[in-house]
């Protein structure tokens, strides 16, 4: 197994910060410094050892990139929807997310999957499925929105950890982690508006002991 090399993880990266207000959107992301924040997180991922990559670690990479995608995609036309901040904010960091992951694709000279920006395009087949199912879910209600939110945290979170089993590459390793940090933090704006809300999620793919620890915990910072 390849020895991570933790020097690298001491970098600043701020995402997601949350404050409460009494308006429709009680939990607003505020990006601080995002610019520098990935910059920062792409010259640490060149510097670190270009490693091999198998076949299962390259899709896993270019599945997440495209998913990555597809919460920025949702959040947008949730957005457009409702007009709250939280779906204006987290799309932020949702683009800081992509970067990251096409950093790893450039780095590895993998083809990027994301062929088009158009919204709502995928070319994984079943995240576009995904995609028309969670924004019909989505225009039923803010609050019916909100949960489509923690869906796609919730379903992140979970496919960031079998990415992470999968490789022990530095670099790719330090860029799953930055995205698992920042999808925590999202799940726990979004559970926060749906309780606001008097509304309840219950996890479909992380356990529910793996979900409360998270709501119940503070915003992580980097």
């Amino acid at each position: 197994m390849k020895q991570l090399n933790m020097k690298f993880y001491a970098f600043a990266l701020v995402i997601g910060l949350a404050s409460c207000t009494q308006n429709d959107d009680p939990i607003i992301p505020t990006q601080v410094n995002m610019t520098a924040s990935l910059a920062t997180m792409q010259q640490t991922v060149s510097n670190l050892p270009t490693e091999p990559l198998d076949d299962a670690e390259k899709a896993r990479i270019l599945f997440i990139r495209e998913e990555e995608k597809l919460a920025y995609d949702v959040y947008q036309t949730m957005f457009d929807i409702y007009g709250v901040s939280v779906f204006q904010n987290i799309p932020n960091s949702e683009l800081s997310h992509m970067e990251a992951m096409l950093s790893i694709i450039k780095k590895y000279n993998l083809t990027d999957p994301l062929v088009t920006n158009a919204r709502g395009v995928f070319v994984n087949t079943t995240l576009q499925l995904l995609y028309n199912q969670l924004v019909s879910q989505g225009r039923v209600s803010l609050l019916a929105a909100y949960q489509v939110g923690a869906t796609i945290e919730d379903l992140d979170i979970s496919d960031l950890n079998s990415s992470l089993e999968v490789t022990n590459n530095q670099d790719v390793r330090l860029v799953y982690d930055f995205l698992n940090k920042g999808s925590r933090n999202h799940l726990r704006s979004f559970y926060k508006n749906i309780k606001n809300w008097n509304g309840t999620y219950t996890p479909v793919y992380i356990t529910q002991a793996e979900f409360d620890a998270i709501v119940n915990s503070a915003m992580e910072r980097f």
